[in-house]
């Protein structure tokens, strides 16, 4: 069996073709490493999602139609092929039968779908063929391609592919060799048609994926662009702002809320920034108008014992001021820690003790109740200002005694600081408002006994960085400041 009607291919040298891939990518590298090259490369990529994800998804759509269609036409050659060969060896089988029983006539009738049959003797005299070989010599092979012998049949004017199937078969008067040849006409054919229905059907799938990939990935992306426009537009002035949210619960909309829980946190983090600037200017002119008063009477006045009075008044609101200073300097110190939670071990049980037996017993003594070790995770700089700001409150609004006790919370584990004074119980209407920053209650009072109005905010927000909370609890003899810390431990 052979195929005629081409030509056996000159086998490739592949050290040939390696030097000549060398060459031209030795050519190429130049070009690709140009500055201007590579700036040109850049400018040509695509930029725009909506851009890149419309060329991918052609892309992808169009390896899998060439594989599709390299599968199909394979599957299509391959079928028609054996058809064609079937029918070329049962014409064969026919042409042997005739042969072999001597019934062989010179001329031999053309069965469907074969294009010529000729029977040749071992000496290669004709002895029958078909009428379009009358005059004919006997066919010999001018080669071998893909395993098949070949044949030139230019003479006889068949410019298409051709299957010959090749038998021997014994006759009453020797052995002949029967050649019987079928078009692959109807093959070829089919094959053009598929291929192209198969380019044409490519190409509108392609047309129809870039288009619906274009239009939808737009659709999809319309919010994020309302997004990214509403966010250039707002501006430190307009935080209160808020992006477009989407309808659904997709990855754009939960972008939005996201967004806007920003903007939300950043509006809050502006306004307490004005409020505590506001409020610090207006807590820094008063001692100060008073200092510079007391400071300009004492140069003027000529009476040496009112102007040491006055110069001791000016000493003490001094002092006051670098009270108010530092204070001012732990809370941006903690604004600016934010999320970053402290996470060295710390000995509380120890910090309490050593935090309550450095105190003044002056006004009030404190009874101290601890455990033998209760842990946390944190800074102990901190969390012992946090202690000694709670001491400071209770020590200015007790009566007659102050009391801290350290437990550890069994269920949650939990470290429990309470600080409590038998002074006044505090309303439930103001249990929030006493940590803002600058409150009083007692408006008077906190300024004669020197406090800044910073402290428990102070204390509240270093409970925050560690991952606790500060709340104000009645008891039966007064009021008690409750402090939990995450991460608590007993010993």
């Amino acid at each position: 069996m052979a195929e005629p009607g081409t030509s056996t291919p000159e086998p490739g040298r592949p050290g040939i073709a390696r030097s000549a891939r060398r060459r031209a990518g030795a050519r190429l590298r130049p070009l690709a490493a140009h500055p201007r090259a590579a700036a040109l490369l850049r400018r040509l990529a695509p930029r725009s999602v909506r851009t890149r994800t419309t060329l991918a998804a052609c892309v992808s759509v169009a390896v899998v139609m060439l594989a599709a269609s390299a599968v199909v036409q394979t599957l299509l050659r391959v079928n028609l092929e054996h058809t064609v060969e079937t029918g070329a060896r049962e014409e064969t089988r026919a042409v042997s039968q005739l042969a072999a029983t001597g019934h062989l006539t010179p001329q031999l009738p053309l069965g469907p779908g074969t294009d010529f049959i000729q029977v040749v003797d071992a000496h290669g005299k004709v002895l029958a063929r078909s009428q379009n070989l009358t005059g004919r010599p006997a066919l010999t092979p001018t080669g071998t391609h893909e395993g098949h012998r070949t044949y030139n049949f230019d003479a006889l004017g068949e410019k298409h592919d051709q299957r010959v199937t090749t038998v021997t078969t014994a006759t009453p008067t020797g052995p002949v060799t029967i050649h019987v040849g079928a078009s692959l006409r109807t093959a070829d054919t089919a094959e053009d048609i598929t291929t192209a229905a198969l380019a044409a059907l490519s190409t509108l799938l392609l047309l129809t994926v870039g288009v619906l990939t274009w239009r939808t990935t737009g659709r999809a992306l319309r919010p994020v662009e309302a997004i990214r426009a509403e966010v250039a537009a707002i501006s430190d002035r307009g935080l209160d702002r808020r992006v477009p949210a989407p309808r659904g619960d997709d990855e754009i909309a939960r972008l939005a809320e996201t967004m806007n829980a920003m903007l939300e946190r950043l509006e809050a983090a502006g306004i307490r920034q004005r409020r505590f600037i506001a409020d610090a200017s207006h807590e820094l002119r008063s001692p100060l108008a008073v200092l510079r008063t007391q400071l300009e009477v004492a140069h003027t006045h000529p009476d040496p014992t009112v102007r040491d009075t006055l110069l001791e008044g000016a000493l003490e609101d001094t002092e006051r001021l670098q009270a108010l200073s530092a204070d001012l300097l732990l809370l941006a110190r903690l604004d600016a820690a934010g999320q970053s939670r402290p996470a060295e071990p710390v000995d509380l049980t120890d910090l309490v003790r050593t935090t309550v037996a450095a105190r003044s017993t002056d006004p009030h003594e404190v009874a101290l109740h601890t455990p033998d070790v209760v842990t946390v995770s944190g800074n102990a700089l901190w969390l012992g200002r946090l202690l000694t700001n709670l001491l400071d409150n209770a020590q200015r609004h007790a009566r007659h005694s102050v009391t801290v006790r350290l437990t550890a919370d069994p269920v949650t584990g939990e470290a429990v600081l309470d600080v409590s004074n038998d002074g006044l119980p505090i309303a439930a209407a103001d249990r929030e408002k006493i940590f803002e920053r600058f409150t009083r209650l007692d408006d008077a009072r906190s300024r004669d006994d020197g406090g800044t109005g910073l402290g428990l905010s102070i204390a509240l927000d270093i409970a925050a960085l560690h991952g606790g909370t500060i709340t104000v609890e009645d008891t039966e003899d007064g009021v008690t400041f409750r402090t939990r810390l995450a991460a608590g431990a007993r010993g």
